[in-house]
């Protein structure tokens, strides 16, 4: 993982976090328990990182509840 993905993935976690109203330790345990990161988000990094924020989560979200975890 580079500067700028490590970077983004932070966002996105603080994002999370505001949204599911979770810390985001706790986030970072849904998104790994899923795969979310190396499955998803690290691998699609140059697409997502351009996308708005309020799109960002609503996708996120929708993944890891069709990949089976609770919100």
């Amino acid at each position: 993982m580079n500067q700028k993905e490590l970077s983004f993935t932070m966002f996105l976690i603080w994002r999370l976090s505001e949204a599911w109203d979770m810390s985001p330790p706790k986030v970072y345990a849904k998104l790994v328990e899923v795969d979310a990161l190396d499955g998803y988000i690290l691998p699609f990094y140059d697409v997502l990182h351009t996308l708005g924020s309020r799109y960002l989560v609503e996708d996120i979200t929708d993944l890891v509840r069709e990949r089976g975890g609770k919100i």
